[in-house]
């Protein structure tokens, strides 16, 4: 548990400053758009602002995940980090809406851009604070295993691109091509529906219970090695925020006694909790070996279901 809150902690770190350092780079922005004109720096600052704000949502999840089980949320609050990856998966849609909408209209209403180098600075600024950004939040993200840090780490690297984008529009602005602006700005809405493709699978995939099927085999290599453990059955895995929980049922010799069949369940838990990174719980049920002969139980409760 101590890990699981010190994972939290890193999370809530990750968050604030990213939201300063974003934050920064979208007021400085705001003030070149608001002399420039420039809708392409404008979709890119909005794309910012939106990535800034993602981290509220993301931080009250980190700080529910910190409360304790309760009665009628008995596995606790994790899954509010699930909640917080759909709110930053249409954060990323808005935010794509709307630039794509800017571009268009002004595709329709072709105007100058002026003061182009201040444009390209604020391209550049936009570019290194997103990067940096983008770098911390996905390591962080991996390494407390948060599905949600990691896509909003894929957002922030995303507007890092279309910062560069914009030097492009920039560029055609300064040769007199005045539709370059807006036509990059089209380029910058395809980006961003783009990472919005990555963060949503890997969003919606923690929703579903997905996990990695190396985990898996590693839980499975694991349980193996345990001594009396004679064979693996159903193994289930699933997160809960950025903690992972297991239920396993695991065979043992028929002959053994109850206390012996628990001593073993108990080795098997220590097992998983140290070969699977991000499990803070195992819940293990010992099953008896079928006698040679008789039907195994839980083989014929499967059949049932299946045919059922």
């Amino acid at each position: 548990m101590d890990a699981a809150l010190e994972s939290s902690a890193r999370g809530m770190r990750a968050l604030w400053v990213s939201l300063a350092v974003l934050g920064v780079t979208a007021l400085a922005q705001a003030l070149v758009v608001a002399v420039s004109g420039s809708v392409a720096l404008l979709g890119d600052t909005v794309h910012n602002a939106a990535d800034a704000l993602t981290a509220v949502p993301l931080g009250i999840a980190f700080v529910l995940g910190r409360r304790a089980a309760t009665r009628r949320f008995t596995y606790g609050f994790g899954r509010a980090e699930d909640l917080a990856g759909l709110v930053i998966v249409l954060t990323i849609a808005a935010s794509a809406v709307f630039a794509g909408w800017t571009a268009v209209g002004r595709l329709l209403d072709p105007r100058p851009v002026t003061h182009v180098g201040a444009v390209a600075v604020a391209a550049l600024a936009g570019f290194a604070g997103n990067e940096w950004v983008a770098r911390y939040r996905i390591r962080v993200g991996r390494e407390i295993g948060s599905a949600a840090l990691v896509a909003d780490g894929l957002h922030a690297r995303t507007d890092a691109f279309t910062s560069l984008a914009v030097l492009l529009g920039a560029a055609g602005s300064a040769l007199g091509w005045d539709l370059a602006d807006p036509l990059v700005g089209l380029v910058i809405t395809a980006a961003i529906a783009l990472v919005l493709r990555d963060a949503a699978r890997e969003v919606f995939r923690r929703v579903l219970d997905a996990v990695d099927p190396a985990l898996v085999d590693r839980a499975e290599a694991a349980l193996r090695t345990v001594p009396g453990v004679r064979g693996v059955g159903e193994l289930r895995l699933r997160w809960i925020g950025h903690r992972l929980r297991a239920e396993v049922s695991v065979v043992v010799d028929g002959e053994v006694s109850v206390r012996r069949a628990h001593a073993i369940a108990v080795d098997a838990e220590h097992a998983l909790l140290h070969a699977v990174p991000r499990l803070t719980a195992a819940l293990v049920h010992a099953d008896p070996a079928p006698v040679p002969g008789e039907a195994d139980p839980h083989l014929a409760l499967a059949h049932h279901a299946r045919a059922a």
